[in-house]
Formats: structure tokens, sequence, C-alpha cells
């Protein structure tokens, strides 16, 4: 089967599934389960050696037991289903930002995660499941567009803008890199805007685009709704999209950028994860992706409360089998049906907000920084396991470095500092005073993933107070 009759049949299915409501759903995610879990036994020596002992077949999910991302990369070769894949020639492979959009080994979409948790990921996705991903988008279109906004749409030229982390492999920018890649038309139409360059330059730059689709991350929109509430920033987006992280107070992003705010939430791991709603939840696409709320010691959360982490279940990829991955992410999931009449279960994502610096550029004005901007430098710097920033002042930050074992502290601290020296001098900020703080990154979430950027608020005297 070709990949856009691929992409077509599941489109089809995706519709049927979810008028079939919660019996046709669950159907579907019992018998791909079924399969994945045959697939994985067979074709994947670490869950071969994982699930030895259990029974042949007609496992229950809840009985199989739950796997991290370090002990998933830490088996990487014994992981993935395709022996030609190797975490040394992935990483090879990532480490080319001139390849950003490009099939890995001619045939998988190759990507990577943030290290928010201390452990970066790789991740591949065969082709299947990129066909998968795609036809997403049909449940998108449903939530997001109306006969007006869709003709609103195409009078602009379908302009969509995503505003990204760049430089490397990340899953946004190499998801439409790659989807520019596709056409000469979507070339024209899609466009990524860097979000480590200086808000100055993004404004003029968004500004000639003019997108009638806006996708970024909350504390980006939030930044853009100021910019554009200032006069600075003046675009007319017909949609606007945010994904990565919770989204703040939707309806005044609506109102400062003029688009209709909706949420995807999606990962690395698998996009899209969950669509949202008119009643403000997100629905699970659950007849392609498990999550299951649960708590420290993995077992269930009751529906109506947070959960300490999520575990995912990827339905569609085959090559790098993700059966109750521990996502870090802490999830509500909604006790009974959505009154919106949606069947998917619906759920709401807590906890993955950094907050955007506002630091002194030492000549009397302030410069906005956003934390995928400024952490981008550093996510997977050698030697750290995990780094914090925290503003202790007008112009200074204390970064919180938790090292990997056997690294040389100082060496790490000379190359962090010089890599964030480097980014805040080109965002006008070389004023700014890095302090190597004693004190480990603070795990401030109910969740493993954690604020890798903390503002400093001011006091109500407006007197600025250092954080210990």
């Amino acid at each position: 089967m070709t990949g856009f009759a691929r992409e077509l049949a599941t489109m089809i299915d995706l519709v049927r599934a979810k008028r079939g409501g919660v019996p046709a759903l669950a159907r579907r995610r019992d018998a791909r389960l079924a399969a994945l879990v045959a697939h994985a036994r067979t074709s994947s020596p670490f869950y071969r050696e994982l699930y030895r002992g259990l029974p042949a077949e007609d496992i229950p999910l809840r009985d199989l037991p739950p796997v991290t991302k370090s002990q998933l990369m830490a088996r990487f070769d014994d992981w993935v289903t395709d022996p030609a894949i190797t975490r040394a020639d992935l990483e090879g492979f990532v480490a080319d930002p001139s390849l950003v959009g490009t099939r890995y080994r001619g045939r998988y979409f190759a990507c990577t995660s943030s290290g928010t948790t201390g452990h970066p990921g790789l991740f591949v996705h065969d082709q299947a499941a990129v066909a998968c991903y795609r036809a997403q988008g049909v449940r998108i279109v449903g939530t997001a567009l109306d006969a007006r906004r869709l003709l609103a749409m195409l009078r602009r030229g379908i302009r969509a803008a995503a505003v990204l982390g760049t430089g490397g492999h990340f899953a946004g920018a190499v998801w439409l890199e790659s989807e520019r890649r596709r056409s000469r038309g979507r070339r024209r139409a899609y466009r990524m805007f860097s979000v480590q360059q200086p808000l100055e330059t993004l404004v003029q730059a968004l500004n000639a685009f003019d997108p009638a689709l806006l996708v970024a991350y909350p504390s980006a929109l939030e930044l853009l709704a100021e910019e554009q509430d200032a006069g600075r920033l003046h675009i007319r987006p017909v949609i606007v999209e945010s994904s990565g992280e919770s989204v703040g107070d939707r309806e005044r992003l609506a109102a400062a950028l003029g688009g209709a705010v909706h949420n995807v939430y999606a990962a690395s791991e698998f996009t899209p994860i969950a669509l949202d709603c008119p009643r403000g939840w997100l629905h699970v696409n659950s007849d392609w992706v498990i999550l299951e709320p649960v708590e420290e010691d993995y077992g269930p959360t009751p529906a109506g409360e947070p959960s300490h982490t999520v575990l995912l279940t990827n339905l569609a990829n085959r090559v790098q089998p993700l059966i109750r991955y521990d996502l870090g992410d802490s999830v509500v999931a909604k006790p009974g049906p959505c009154e919106c009449g949606n069947p998917l279960p619906a759920i709401r994502v807590a906890g993955r907000h950094d907050d955007v610096l506002h630091l002194d550029n030492g000549r009397g004005g302030t410069v906005s920084v956003l934390p995928l901007a400024i952490t981008a430098p550093i996510d997977d710097a050698p030697g750290v396991h995990r780094c914090q920033l925290v503003q202790s002042g007008p112009a200074a930050l204390r970064v919180r470095l938790q090292l990997e074992p056997g690294a040389a502290a100082d060496a790490v601290w000379q190359d962090v500092a010089a890599k964030l020296s480097g980014f805040l001098a080109a965002q006008g900020l070389a004023n700014v005073e890095l302090v190597r703080a004693e004190e480990a990154p603070d795990q401030t979430g109910a969740s493993g993933k954690f604020h890798q950027v903390i503002a400093l608020r001011p006091a109500p005297d407006s007197v600025w107070k250092n954080i210990p």
C-alpha cells in the first residue's frame, strides 16, 4: 500500500471509529494492542526478555511491566525491531542539522526529545506510523475548522507559521521540514520561525509572512500576544494552535491574536495524542494511543485526580515499540463522558509550562526570552544530566546543574556558561550575570518533568528578591 493510500484508509477509519462510539474505539484499540505486543515479543530482543514468563496471548494491559526512557535508551539496539538501526548510527544522523526533515536510512522519521526529564530520547517512527499521525489531521480539521474558517484559510493560501526550537532534530521542526519537502506548494505555505532569534527579529518576520495559522508553545504565544497588544506585532491568524505545554489564558490569547485558539497535546513519542474540545478538555485518540494516568508506584490514578505520571502506548509504531512507557506528564482523566459529545476519552494536562524571562539589558530596556530558546543550547550539553535556570535578579541567572556520573564539574560548567553567554549576547544581553549554583535542580512539579526555567517574581513592594 502506498503512503497516500495508507493515509486515506486511516482517515476513513478514524471517522468510522469516532462515529461508532466507545465500542468501536475499544475494538480497534484492543486488536491493535494485541498485534503490537505480539510483534514486540517476536522482533524486539528487549521486549522478548521483558515479557519472558508472561502468557503467550490475551495479556491484560495492566499486567505488562511499565518502561522508562532511561531504561529503553540503555538498551536501544535491543529495543528497536530493525537490526539495521543502531544508537550510534542514529546519533550520527541527528548530530547533523542539515539532515532535519530527511528520512533516516531513507524511510524512518527520526527525532530527539528535549532533556527536561534528564534523559533526552532518540525516536524513530516507521512509515505506517507517520501515515497514521498525518491522517490524524482529519480530526484536527473537524475540531478546529468550520466552513467560515476553512474558507478564510483558503483565501489566505493556508499560510502556516510554526514558532519552534531549531538547530536540532526536534520533533516539531523535523515534522514541519519533512512536510515542506513533500511539494513546492507546501514549501511556500509552511514556514518555520526559530524561537532562538531575538524577539524583535521574530516579530518582524511574522509580520512579513502574515500567517493564517500560527502554531507555537503557549509561552511563545503569550509573548507574541504582548507584542500584538503593544502594536509591534500585527498578524491576523484564523487559527492559533498551542502545543507542548499547559495552555494559559485562552481567552486572552484569542483576544490579542484574533484567531480561534486550540490546544493539541503532542510528544516526540506520538503526535497528536489528544485534541481539545469546546468544554476545555483534551480528547485522546484512543484508537491509536493509550494513556494510563498512574501513581508513583504505577498503580491507577482515580478519574478526576491528578496523576503522578502517565503511561503511553503507541499502537501505530512497530519499529520502536512503546508499551506502557512512562511519559512523565501529570494528567487528570475526566470522570464519565464529555458534555461536548465526543466519545474519545477526555483528559487535562498539568505542569508543562516554563516561564518567559524578562531581563534587563543594561541600557534601560528589557528583553524577553522564551524558555525553549535559552535551554536549547544546553539541552544536550556533554556531562549534563539536568539543568535548571533560575532568575535571581533583573540581570542575573542562577544555573543549577546535575551532572552525569564521572563528569568533570569545572569543564561542564565552563562549557554550559560559554553556550549560555553566547546565546544571551546574541539577544543583546551580554550584561547578564551567570551564577554557578551550589544547589541541584529543584523538582517543582508532581510529574517527572520539571520547570527548566523559573522567572523571578517581583515582591509586592517591587524589590527584587534573590532566590536561594
